[in-house]
């Protein structure tokens, strides 16, 4: 458990209302908060207390996924989580395969955005070695139809691009999709693609 009241959650957000709700949610959750209306006030700033960035993807100027990209050439190990109003695959993977911990859809909803934020902020990290290895051995369980649609929803495509691709219902890949979920046993879309990258990249088409 982490001692919330050494933690600064910096959340950016233009829409100056949802800003102060979110900081107000934390607050009371017993964390300190720091507001930006823009990436690039985060970045003059440039905060070094220990914490997590909450951050729209959306973002007039530099988006989220340029403030992370920022971060990651400044060195900053920063646990990032964005929020989002729109579910966007291609750009939920771009941004989880950068390294974000999680993504989240507004409306937030407030016990998964406190959830969200401690396990972002959690020592907890994925063994360099058995990570992958693990991933690779519950990937290697999946069968062929579901091993070609991981790969698929791991490039970022929607539901109904893979079921258009395999002449397949797009409920059939909703179910096919659960059931991978439930094999990798990921709780989340985010969780999904980090564990099955490794399988993904290990298995890539030359």
């Amino acid at each position: 458990m982490n001692d919330r009241a050494e933690v600064v959650i910096h959340v950016v957000d233009d829409d100056a209302a949802l800003r102060t709700a979110l900081m107000r949610v934390l607050t009371y959750a017993g964390y300190r908060t720091r507001g930006y209306p823009s990436a690039g006030e985060f970045l003059v700033e440039q905060p070094a207390s220990r914490g997590c960035l909450l951050v729209d993807l959306e973002l007039p100027g530099p988006s989220g996924l340029d403030l992370q990209q920022a971060l990651q050439r400044m060195g900053n190990p920063m646990p990032v989580v964005f929020i989002s109003a729109h579910h966007d695959i291609p750009r939920t993977v771009m941004a989880i395969k950068a390294g974000a911990s999680d993504f989240l859809l507004k409306p937030v909803d407030t016990q998964r955005l406190l959830a969200t934020i401690e396990n972002a902020l959690s020592t907890t990290t994925v063994d360099p070695v058995t990570g992958p290895l693990r991933a690779l051995t519950d990937a290697a369980n999946l069968n062929s139809r579901e091993q070609v649609v991981l790969r698929s929803l791991v490039a970022g495509r929607l539901n109904k691009q893979i079921a258009a691709e395999l002449e397949l219902s797009e409920r059939t890949i909703k179910s096919c999709r659960a059931e991978i979920m439930r094999k990798l046993d990921a709780h989340s879309f985010a969780d999904l693609v980090r564990r099955a990258d490794p399988f993904v990249r290990n298995h890539a088409v030359t």
